[in-house]
């Protein structure tokens, strides 16, 4: 970024404690943040996106745009994969492998990059944490993805995953002061709560019970 310029970075926004508290420390440390959420055609995008709204309108902050929503289904590229059809969501006691996604990281990035470079933004931010078993959450791929974008688009891009080293409880712990009951974490949604009976609520739930605090989430069900 050129001296004197405002800083500007994108952070690509879920309804998850991760990057809800990201977004929220990236705008106390930036001049202008922009939540960027990538619309795939998942089951539980309609239900997730409105308690990201409601999120970003509780913790305001003068650094933050509107959010921006984008459009890249994925109905044509594996259309029978539980995400679309809702069938088969991996359970409670799923391992964190089954609620692999593929190429997600790279289908994410590479919509926001383009905007990104459209909008003069040189840095792209993810809430991927420690232990991330997938392939394209590893440091070397996003550099190197970072290094493609940029010169396809002529643009410097830079791949920013601040919370690469921090458990999930840690995030927590950081975040404990935000709104986080608006935030959504679910892969099955009951109407507009979580399902609480699916991977994603289960790891909310054991975090908040690691750390012995209150969980204000409501959850359709609970084991």
């Amino acid at each position: 970024m050129e001296k004197g310029k405002p800083q500007k970075i994108l952070v690509l926004l879920s309804g998850g404690i991760d990057s809800s508290v990201l977004v929220w420390e990236l705008a106390q440390q930036y001049e202008r943040v922009y939540p960027f959420y990538v619309r795939n055609g998942f089951v539980w995008e309609r239900t997730e996106l409105a308690w990201v709204r409601k999120y970003l309108r509780r913790i305001k902050a003068p650094s933050l745009m509107p959010i921006k929503t984008v459009e890249l289904p994925l109905s044509d590229v594996y259309p029978l994969h539980w995400s679309l059809t809702g069938r088969g969501t991996p359970s409670f006691d799923s391992e964190d492998s089954a609620v692999y996604l593929p190429g997600r990281n790279l289908i994410l990035l590479s919509k926001a990059a383009v905007y990104a470079a459209v909008q003069g933004i040189e840095h792209l931010a993810l809430g991927i944490l420690k232990g991330n078993p997938f392939p394209d959450s590893t440091r070397s791929f996003l550099d190197r993805l970072g290094d493609l974008l940029g010169q396809g688009l002529n643009h410097p891009i830079a791949v920013l995953t601040p919370y690469a080293q921090l458990e999930k409880t840690q995030v927590l712990e950081r975040g404990i002061a935000l709104p986080l009951h608006l935030t959504f974490s679910c892969i099955a949604p009951r109407e507009t709560l979580h399902c609480g009976a699916c991977n994603k609520c289960a790891e909310r739930i054991r975090a908040f019970k690691r750390l012995a605090i209150p969980d204000a989430t409501r959850y359709f069900a609970t084991k």
